[in-house]
């Protein structure tokens, strides 16, 4: 049974309000360390054992927080950086609540979620709660363009941990948890071709943007829904003038996996595109970013713990898959039990209507603190 005491759900809104309020965009290096900066001083001061890692690349700091005791951890780990800029909450998306629904960029992700494993272990600390594992909490700068500063400290925490917990957005009507993800990854795919001046010499140029043209739809070949794969092409540029064969062109590439399998069979479709015949010449740069957060044994055991707690606190905890990647899925392809989607409820993540459903924030934050006091 839980010990720690997490407090109603209005007065977790009133806190998360300032986590809000605070904007940080990935971008922002100095906006996402002012936020590290609180969450720091009050770990600190309750006696997490406290590890800073510089920022790097244009990216803000990892704050890792340890508390107290031996064996292997439980690792919690949120992202503090969103999609939006910096004058969002003053524009179109203010904070405000409305009946059950409390908006704001980044509020359903994941600033609550991330929130609820900062509170959640601060009140661990501050009541002194025994835990059957220390806790690892890591607080990151960088998830929304693919963890590129923050992925291997994730990892090295993750290593020798009973378990990782990712608060991500709780998904759905439902609010439900994570057991499988699929994998991410992208390209950038660049044509070189010929130019020639599209009347009078048009048979001396070699078009990059056919040539792309031509890559494009084999990349939207490989989609199978059935398989679970799919792929996107998107931004595309290429030439110059109408009058003028594009002598260079291309395009990003994204695409989404449900198993490592899957991966490497598209990973090699798209580099077997590149060539260099008759005066074009295709380059790609890129690969995997994320592997598959697969669905596996131990994980379902982790989502079943879960669940029994969430019943506890009076609600059903579903679980789905999902097509976005996560941190996740890095420490799920280490073979760490790993449990994704323990945020909020809410819906709207990277659109206007961003919001979380606030009453559930205690509940939902219950369930998180007593996986963190008794997993091990």
């Amino acid at each position: 049974m839980p010990v720690t005491e997490i407090g109603p759900s209005d007065r977790l809104l009133a806190e998360l309000r300032t986590w809000v309020e605070h904007e940080t965009p990935t971008t922002d290096a100095r906006a996402v360390n002012g936020l590290l900066d609180r969450a720091e001083r009050d770990l600190r001061g309750l006696g997490a054992a406290i590890e800073r890692l510089p920022g790097r690349d244009g990216f803000g700091d990892t704050l890792i927080a340890r508390t107290p005791g031996e064996g292997a951890p439980v690792v919690v780990a949120g992202h503090l950086d969103t999609v939006w800029d910096h004058g969002t909450l003053a524009g179109p998306m203010p904070f405000r609540v409305e009946g059950e629904r409390a908006h704001g960029p980044g509020i359903y992700d994941m600033k609550a979620g991330s929130f609820m494993a900062f509170h959640s272990v601060r009140e661990i600390l501050r009541q002194g709660t025994k835990t059957r594992r220390p806790i690892t909490l890591l607080l990151t700068p960088d998830e929304e363009v693919g963890s590129p500063t923050s992925r291997a400290p994730i990892e090295d925490a993750a290593r020798g941990a009973c378990a990782v917990l990712i608060p991500e957005p709780a998904g759905g009507p439902q609010g439900a948890c994570v057991t499988a993800r699929k994998g991410t990854g992208g390209f950038t795919l660049r044509v070189e071709g010929r130019s020639a001046h599209a009347g009078g010499n048009w048979s001396e140029g070699r078009s990059a943007v056919v040539a792309l043209s031509q890559a494009i739809l084999k990349i939207h070949a490989l989609t199978d829904l059935e398989r679970g794969v799919t792929t996107n092409v998107a931004p595309v540029w290429g030439g110059t003038r109408p009058n003028v064969v594009p002598p260079e062109a291309g395009c990003r590439i994204d695409f989404r996996v449900p198993s490592l399998a899957e991966a490497e069979r598209v990973v090699a479709a798209i580099q077997g595109l590149a060539l260099e015949e008759d005066g074009i010449r295709i380059t790609l740069e890129g690969g995997l970013n994320r592997p598959p957060l697969e669905e596996s044994p131990a994980n379902l055991a982790l989502y079943e713990t879960a669940r029994a707690i969430a019943a506890r606190q009076g609600f059903d905890l579903p679980k789905q898959h999902r097509g976005g990647g996560s941190d996740g899925n890095f420490t799920a392809a280490m073979g760490i039990p790993t449990l994704d989607g323990l945020g909020c409820t809410g819906a709207g993540a990277h659109a206007p209507e961003e919001h979380i459903r606030w009453p559930d924030l205690a509940p939902r934050c219950a369930v998180l603190c007593e996986l963190l006091e008794t997993l091990g």
